[in-house]
């Protein structure tokens, strides 16, 4: 996948989602088979880099690992490993490394694990505590040593003699100590107590664990969130085959999305029998106002009546991952959204406190963190505004704009926080998101999937040649159908006014460059503003226009005016002509028309409209100059004009500008959903 994604701004959600399998489920699932006696079919297994890293790790500690189609028969090792020495290199993925660091420390081989791959080791794995898993792990008599800093990976564990039926961990850092120590303690074959010293966060992972356990036969004995019993005699049995569930905090990002979006999105794999606690995220997005309903295996949110949804004050400690998406829905909410009791966030992937607010930051957000808690006060919906105050169209700057920024959100290699943006979406702008591959953590289809239930703002991009028409074609569809107008032209001729003012070169290309993200435009009805200063017909005339095409062949100035062409995309939808805004600026348009006349046609027609306007003209020096113009834009390395092989063809001839407007819509309401 390519370093960014952009993700067009969206009007609505609609539409069904089957979820990829849990990853916290799957990595337990395949664990625990790999410990059991027999054999286990495993179904809807979760496809990502933490699964894969499970694995791989099964696969060198010789477990059998069988696939068939989407099967995975798994034979069991009884709680004995066949390779009592290895090498583990195992990414970034929690799920995998904390569980076989217990169950390796207690099974008696020499094995290393480290982050990262054999390749390069490391990564952010080894910036992730376990000290409070080796501790609780020595105290049975583990022998486990560090490699790199105390209290982190990489690890190297040796055999040892184990004893003692008491142990504490530390229960306020991470579910997964304590996740580790219950699933590798019934390997010892005698009755263990775990002491859990502080607040037990992420409590529903742990029942996840509990629930799993229990399936493979091991009942635990829970004693309140403080206690757990594991009682001896116990063996981990393969149930035969098992289904995983649906990732309940991938589901997070759809419900979301029907509750901004007004829906209704439904999941499918989870629902009111969900083992899972992050299914309780849709109770708090109902309590913000969405409408949710519920059924054994689905899940669906819709909007509220009113439009907006509502900030709220939450303790997260039963939601931790699927908070996340909490915070970027408050962008959407009126009101002061706080989520609290979310420490466990400093301590993923990244730290996701300070992380989620630097990008919230980027939008436009109002943020205020703390070392256990986040406040986002929500964002005014501008678009909704400037409808119903008709206030003037003003291009916004991409670098602080709501929601484009120039350098795109950062994900940090972590799969939820780019999941969790692509809700920032629904904002005035669209959202680019830096590195969009790591979502294969988890949900590597997630970008498509979010795809199939959005609809994004439509976009009618009509190209062609200098006079075919083209402009005053897009101005009448796009007052046909009430929607925003882009003449990209302008642009290129408003920088040109620009140039020309300030003595610029027009080739130039940095400093033009550099003048094209400075200036200021705006549009108000049919006046065109530039750095303050009405545009006059000077604007029109052939010294701009010339200019213009000059300086629109320059690399550097057409990426300046990218962002500020893509700005203009707004609800309730967009028509913009120039020379390849279906093929460069809006390459998923709904729909793309080349539109081209005859070079005489064209003539004619631009001679008529500088008659019209008082103004001298000759009819052969404007053939001349159009032909040259199409010849220099045809073959010009940046954005040349050209026919888009998905654009419709229409030639306009012999066409009168109602017959041709006519056409165009046409088109669109063929197209429009």
């Amino acid at each position: 996948m390519k370093e960014y994604i952009d993700l067009p701004p969206l009007l609505s959600a609609k539409g069904r989602v089957r979820l990829p399998g849990s990853k916290s489920i799957s990595n337990r699932v395949l664990l625990l088979s790999a410990l059991s006696m027999g054999t286990t079919e495993v179904h809807d297994l979760l496809h990502s880099d933490d699964t894969e890293r499970m694995l791989d790790a099964l696969d060198a500690l010789g477990s059998s690992v069988e696939k068939t189609e989407d099967v995975y028969r798994i034979t069991g090792c009884g709680g004995n490993f066949p390779v009592r020495e290895a090498k583990l290199y195992l990414g970034n993925a929690g799920t995998a490394f904390r569980p076989l660091v217990a169950a390796l420390a207690l099974s008696g081989g020499r094995y290393e694990l480290y982050g990262g791959t054999k390749e390069t080791p490391g990564g952010r794995m080894h910036e992730r505590p376990i000290g409070d898993l080796v501790d609780a792990l020595r105290q049975l008599g583990a022998d486990i040593e560090y490699l790199g800093f105390d209290g982190y990976p990489p690890l190297r564990i040796k055999p040892a003699m184990l004893a003692g039926d008491v142990v504490e961990v530390r229960g306020d850092v991470s579910s997964q100590f304590l996740t580790g120590l219950l699933m590798a303690l019934p390997l010892l074959g005698r009755t263990v107590s775990i002491e859990v010293a502080g607040d037990l966060i992420s409590k529903p992972y742990i029942e996840i664990t509990l629930a799993m356990m229990e399936r493979f036969g091991v009942r635990v004995e829970r004693q309140g969130w403080k206690r757990f019993v594991i009682f001896g005699g116990q063996r981990y049995k393969s149930p035969g085959e098992i289904f995983v569930e649906g990732d309940a905090s991938s589901a997070s990002y759809f419900l979301a999305a029907g509750a901004i979006g007004g829906g209704p999105v439904r999941v499918e794999g989870i629902g009111s029998e969900s083992v899972q606690g992050d299914v309780r995220f849709a109770e708090e997005l109902r309590k913000m106002g969405a409408k949710i309903e519920m059924g054994p295996n689905w899940i669906e949110a819709k909007g509220p009546d009113g439009g907006r949804l509502k900030a709220i004050d939450l303790d997260c400690n039963h939601i931790p991952d699927a908070a996340m998406t909490l915070a970027v829905v408050a962008l959407f909410a009126d009101g002061e959204t706080t989520l609290r009791n979310i420490a466990s966030w400093r301590v993923k992937e990244t730290d996701r406190i300070a992380a989620m607010a630097k990008e919230l930051g980027k939008v436009g957000a109002k943020v205020e963190e703390g070392e256990d808690y986040i406040s986002v006060e929500g964002l005014r919906n501008e678009d909704k505004e400037a409808r119903e105050g008709a206030k003037p169209q003003v291009l916004p700057d991409p670098r602080s704009s709501i929601l484009n920024p120039q350098s795109g959100i950062d994900t940090y290699d972590d799969h939820r926080m780019a999941m969790c943006f692509s809700l920032a979406a629904f904002g005035a702008s669209g959202m680019r998101i830096n590195d969009p591959g790591c979502v294969a953590k988890t949900f590597p289809d997630y970008f498509s999937a979010f795809a199939g239930v959005t609809k994004s703002v439509p976009v009618i991009a009509i190209d062609g040649p200098s006079a075919s028409g083209k402009g005053t074609v897009a101005q009448r569809v796009a007052e046909r159908l009430g929607f925003n107008y882009l003449d990209s032209g302008a642009l290129y001729r408003l920088l040109a006014m620009a140039a020309l003012r300030d003595n610029v070169a027009l080739d130039d290309e940095s400093t033009l460059a550099s003048l094209a993200e400075r200036m200021n435009v705006e549009f108000r009805g049919e006046k065109i503003w530039l750095d303050g200063v009405v545009m006059g017909e000077e604007l029109r005339g052939e010294v701009c226009a010339a200019a213009a095409s000059k300086i629109a062949a320059l690399h550097a100035v057409r990426e300046a005016l990218l962002a500020k062409q893509r700005a203009f995309r707004r609800a309730p939808g967009l028509v913009t002509d120039g020379r390849d805004m279906g093929s460069v600026v809006f390459f998923d348009a709904l729909l793309k028309i080349y539109l081209t006349a005859s070079a005489e046609a064209r003539a004619e027609r631009r001679y008529k409209q500088l008659k019209e306007k008082g103004m001298d003209a000759n009819i052969t020096d404007l053939l001349q100059d159009i032909r040259a113009r199409d010849e220099r834009d045809m073959k010009r390395s940046a954005a040349p004009l050209q026919q888009s092989p998905d654009a419709s063809l229409l030639d306009t001839t012999s066409l009168t500008i109602d017959q041709a407007v006519d056409s165009v819509l046409a088109g669109y309401w063929e197209k429009a959903p």
